[in-house]
């Protein structure tokens, strides 16, 4: 659509009118004047044109006044709106995928589940609602790699989650070397937007990097660390003899993803089930909140060069045909005789 970005400057155009209006016209008698017996000859040679010239001249001249006008007033082209995605968090999710995420001591649509199958059903859906953040997911078994960059396509990062599997990096599990490379992927984004939500069931087995140290080494980026330990803490395993009943988190090092959390400023939380773990991925929405909904904008293109090339393309011709004409009167009294001068005579 069009509209004006100053439309308050079309009040200009009565400016010739008021000037006309309140300032006096010239007087008619200009006073004392030299009488020529040779006007008709100058009145001939310049043409009977002459005398409808001053009307053209107004009115050109009005044209070009209104469109120096109208481009004082900024017409502007209005596109068709366009969704601009917010900029939220750096939030980069690592995810343990070593053996023990096979145990099936959670229940997911009322049926056994392994570990590695809820938290796909749960942090999928928590990757889901960041709108406006860049997510990125990092993987870890013996050893830690990025999976996804950092990336606005939530849905792109939801589905590498999905397809990840169990022993893909390995069957150990290398904490400290997860964080190392979520660390190097988040150094250069903005300090108070970077957060990292690591997620395991044991303790560090593998890598080259402690946990600790390489939460020290977060903390001196001002990167935040929430911890998750992911597990319930009874199964009933079945044996020859019967049913046992055995703790499967019992290598999960909660110790150490408190100590990480607390040195970086986050937070630990303990997952025992697909629903506490759900509660936790909540309330980090709430402790970390995505980013509003995305702004609208509309592109303008300006138009005002438009009428302002048009008025100095009519100013300079009328000046150019001011100039023609001097010459042409000019010649055409110099071609007078100096008798048709003295009698008047054509």
């Amino acid at each position: 659509m069009l509209e004006l970005g100053q439309p308050w400057a079309l009040a200009a155009l009565a400016l010739p009118l008021l000037v006309a209006w309140l300032v006096p016209p010239a007087r008619g008698d200009a006073g004392p004047g030299l009488r020529v017996p040779f006007y008709a000859t100058l009145d001939g040679a310049v043409g009977t044109t002459a005398r409808a010239r001053p009307r053209r001249l107004m009115v050109l001249t009005g044209l070009a006044w209104c469109l120096l006008v109208v481009a004082a007033a900024r017409p502007q082209w209005l596109g068709d709106p366009l969704g601009i995605p917010v900029t939220g968090r750096d939030l980069v999710l690592a995810v343990d995928l070593s053996g023990s995420m096979r145990y099936r001591d959670m229940v997911l649509d009322g049926a056994p589940a392994t570990r590695l199958a809820v938290v796909q059903r749960v942090a999928g859906e928590f990757i889901e609602r960041r709108r406006g953040d860049r997510v990125g997911l990092v993987l870890f078994g013996d050893r830690a790699y990025l999976h996804v960059p950092l990336t606005f396509d939530r849905r792109a990062a939801r589905t590498m989650l999905a397809e990840s599997a169990i022993g893909l990096a390995g069957e150990k599990t290398a904490i400290g070397d997860a964080l190392g490379i979520a660390l190097k992927h988040l150094r250069d984004r903005p300090a108070e937007n970077r957060v990292v939500v690591l997620l395991t069931d044991g303790a560090n087995t593998a890598g080259a990097v402690a946990p600790v140290e390489a939460a020290r080494l977060a903390a001196s980026a001002g990167l935040r660390v929430y911890t998750i330990g992911v597990g319930a803490e009874e199964m009933l395993v079945r044996q020859m003899l019967g049913v046992r009943r055995v703790n499967p988190s019992a290598e999960l090092d909660e110790e150490t993803l408190r100590a990480i959390a607390e040195t970086t400023g986050g937070r630990y939380f303990r997952a025992r089930d697909t629903a506490g773990l759900a509660s936790i991925y909540a309330e980090l929405d709430a402790i970390e909140p995505a980013a509003p909904e995305d702004q609208r904008l509309r592109p303008v293109e300006e138009l005002f060069h438009w009428p302002l090339g048009a008025a100095l393309v009519l100013v300079v011709s009328l000046a150019l045909g001011a100039r023609a004409r001097s010459i042409v009167r000019a010649r055409a009294t110099t071609r007078a005789t100096p008798r048709e001068l003295v009698t008047g005579d054509a």
